[in-house]
């Protein structure tokens, strides 16, 4: 009997020893129906670059053929998510003696804004986007990727955003969410997922390594410009992956299946599995099509271009546009 009781104490005092584990990820995107059975295992990071959405109500209207309502903007937050301002998430930096904008911030800086989003070491982080378009889509890849160029591995994002969550019928909450300062610090820098402009100039019309171009084909093409791209075109040899054929066209806008972005990224010259950089105008749109390469394919060839046609033309490199009549 004596024994028995000594047996107990002890699997009582292991159990009480053993850490809790962590809820684990399905990978690099989750669905609504995974989230709503996990919400308050991990921390939710709604990034938006109109904070004053994320306490707003969601608008609906009518359909006047089927008299069912149907959404058209989104409002409000998933039920504990932590607002994160797009524009805080990202920095000037001086290169060169240039001053070079929307760029990776320094560890320090980045480590505030995500400790200020209650963000620890060891958090599980699901990142959602308001969900109505691409351009909301690649707010949460870019906030993605700078987790992961820190080293937290366990982030993912949320298919569809909030339009999505809407429209799946979940709760919704418009009260701002004062989170508990967390301790996030980061780790190793993972200097592979980070292309520098000389690293571009080193493969640029070798072949080697496949240039990405991310933005709209007017602007790969030359027949406009973003005001902070002081050069017109494309960098030479790149192959264009217009950003808006990576997800849906409108709300929600969720990510293509991986077998149709592999058609479509063969079908424009670009091969899945090869060496890539990918680039846009400030490195917000090539996040996008970095996290299906990377992410998604499984492909760790792949890394992104920070500074972009930015910095690219703020440096007076060689540019390729159309030459028009």
């Amino acid at each position: 009997m004596w024994i028995i009781r000594i047996s107990l104490l002890s699997v009582l005092s292991f159990l009480f020893i053993v850490p809790v584990q962590a809820v684990t990820l399905p990978g690099p995107l989750v669905e609504t129906d995974w989230l709503a059975a996990h919400r308050k295992e991990v921390v939710i990071l709604d990034v938006r670059a109109r904070p004053e959405k994320y306490t707003a109500k969601p608008v609906y209207r009518k359909d006047r053929k089927t008299g069912k309502k149907k959404l058209v903007a989104v409002g409000g937050h998933i039920p504990g998510a932590v607002l994160v301002n797009y524009k805080k998430i990202r920095a000037t930096r001086t290169i060169d003696g240039r001053k070079v904008t929307r760029m990776l911030p320094e560890r320090a800086s980045f480590a505030r804004v995500m400790q200020e989003a209650g963000v620890n070491q060891d958090s599980v982080i699901v990142i959602t986007s308001a969900g109505e378009g691409n351009g909301d889509v690649t707010m949460a890849t870019r906030l993605y990727w700078q987790l992961k160029y820190f080293d937290h591995p366990r982030v993912a994002i949320l298919n569809g955003g909030l339009a999505q969550w809407l429209l799946d019928g979940r709760p919704v909450s418009f009260r701002p969410v004062k989170a508990k300062r967390g301790n996030w610090r980061g780790g190793p820098e993972h200097r592979e997922l980070l292309a520098l402009s000389d690293d571009v100039a080193a493969v640029m019309g070798k072949g080697k390594v496949q240039l990405v171009d991310t933005r709209p084909l007017s602007q790969y093409f030359g027949t406009w410009r973003k005001g902070y791209v002081y050069a017109k075109g494309h960098i030479p040899g790149a192959k264009p992956l217009p950003n808006e054929l990576l997800t849906n066209p409108s709300l929600p806008a969720r990510f293509l299946p991986v077998a149709d972005m592999k058609v479509l990224a063969k079908e424009l010259g670009i091969d899945p599995a090869g060496p890539m950089i990918t680039y846009c105008n400030s490195g917000h749109l090539a996040s996008g099509s970095w996290f299906i390469f990377h992410e998604l394919m499984g492909n760790p060839k792949v890394s992104l271009y920070d500074g972009s046609m930015h910095q690219w033309t703020l440096e007076k490199r060689p540019v390729t546009a159309l030459k028009l009549e």
